[in-house]
């Protein structure tokens, strides 16, 4: 066992999909069944059982992602003592981050920073996409993770994922029964959308306007869990990132899904400008987040729990919310 099979382990325990694991853990899908399978060869067992649609964790698999999140994290812990002992880092590093971006832990992130660089003072704002480009641009910010490809101009910008957009309705709503939705079926529907300065809200308003629908956005909200409420109160539908659907929030509302190619992609980024890499902290943000896929997302957490109380006590476990 090595820490890139424990690594992919996670992200298949995460996604429960091989090839959103994959682009998870930064790796093609092939070379992540690959590893999985030799790791289920070493160990003379099932870790997962595959259908054409999904991937479930067999008993085995659930035993072991304890272990594997432990052994990442070790890892982890190890390569930050190694920067400590190695880099003396001071100063400010100025960060935003849109809410509940997905891709990106920006709690952990930032925790985990703070361990790594403990002399650096970090200044955390929470805004919409564009406002926070705009802050980037004038230089209120180091970085910026946000979900906008728009007016970057000479920024510089870092991919950091993407996943695709999902309807939410209401599970009394007509449209709820259909496997798939395209735009011209949600004509006439009242959304529940973000404030513009939002990245969600142009990506929708764009989608809308390139099938030459037009939509009525009733709701305007600075919340995602006001929006998830509103659906699941029958005020309207919306149109949201898949990680955003996967809330336990949502459990009650019906996901369908987009045509291929009519659903606008979420793509979360980090935008920068120019700096001095000796007087400023933000490319060592930068490493940090290239090395992402050690740090568990709350779902990993609430997974992680969940196998473990159900090995100890065979009963259901709750979960907890975090910030996505």
């Amino acid at each position: 066992m090595d820490l890139r099979q424990m690594e992919y382990l996670v992200a298949l325990f995460e996604e429960r999909q091989f090839t959103r694991a994959a682009a998870l853990a930064g790796v093609s899908q092939s070379g992540l069944s690959a590893a999985i399978r030799s790791l289920e060869d070493e160990l003379g067992t099932s870790l997962f059982t595959r259908t054409t649609r999904r991937v479930e964790p067999t008993a085995a698999g659930q035993a072991l992602l304890p272990h594997a999140l432990a052994m990442l994290e070790q890892a982890t812990a190890a390569r930050d003592a190694v920067v400590r002992a190695s880099r003396e880092l001071a100063g400010t590093l100025r960060i935003g981050a849109e809410q509940c971006l997905g891709i990106v832990d920006v709690a952990a992130l930032l925790e985990r920073f703070g361990r790594r660089f403990p002399h650096v003072r970090v200044e955390f704002t929470q805004a919409g996409s564009h406002s926070l480009v705009a802050m980037v641009r004038d230089d209120e910010l180091d970085v910026a993770l946000v979900a906008t490809t728009d007016h970057l101009g000479g920024l510089v910008q870092t991919e950091l994922g993407r996943e695709p957009l999902v309807v939410l309705l209401p599970p009394e709503h007509p449209l709820a029964g259909r496997p798939r939705l395209g735009w011209h079926d949600l004509a006439g529907e009242s959304f529940i959308d973000v404030h513009p300065s939002w990245a969600l809200r142009p990506l929708n308003d764009g989608a809308c306007t390139a099938a030459g629908v037009h939509r009525r956005v009733a709701l305007s909200v600075n919340d995602v869990h006001t929006l998830l409420e509103l659906v699941d109160r029958g005020l309207g539908v919306a149109v949201v990132p898949h990680h955003v659907a996967a809330k336990p929030q949502a459990a009650r509302l019906v996901r369908v899904s987009l045509p291929d190619q009519a659903a606008p992609e979420w793509v979360v980024s980090a935008v920068t400008a120019a700096w001095d890499r000796a007087a400023s902290p933000a490319p060592y943000l930068l490493e940090l987040l290239a090395d992402a896929p050690a740090c568990p997302t709350p779902a990993t957490h609430r997974r992680e729990v969940a196998a473990e109380v159900s090995l100890a006590d065979r009963c259901a476990p709750g979960s907890t919310g975090g910030v996505a």
